[in-house]
């Protein structure tokens, strides 16, 4: 059974930092790419930032390059996004997918405000 959990989310000032995690479970974590998506209020689900099975390639949506750094423990069967710089437009649940396996996440919560 596939289980994605998040974690890391909270109450951050606008310049901040949060580190995401997605612990998963159910598959072989080192295969499969994996992203990041976020939904803020009132605005449909976008992707952030994905990676590939064994973590050495990525992408990330324009409006957070440079600032988010999404990375894989493959021994900790963990993904990570690190968030710097943020922004109150930051703002939103973040989820981690595995598209392969169309498998979601519960999601936690960033909220950037002073």
């Amino acid at each position: 059974q596939v289980k994605l959990v998040e974690s890391g989310g909270g109450l951050v000032q606008p310049g901040g930092s949060l580190r995401l995690s997605c612990i998963a479970s159910g598959f072989t974590f080192s295969t499969y790419a994996m992203s990041w998506y976020r939904q803020a209020p009132g605005k449909e689900r976008e992707l952030v930032a994905g990676i590939s099975g064994p973590g050495g390639t990525t992408n990330y949506a324009d409006s957070v390059k440079g600032r988010f750094t999404i990375s894989k423990d493959i021994a900790k069967n963990t993904m990570y996004l690190q968030m710097n710089s943020l922004k109150p437009e930051d703002t939103a649940v973040y989820y981690c997918r595995l598209r392969a396996l169309d498998a979601w996440g519960q999601g936690t919560l960033v909220t950037v405000s002073s």
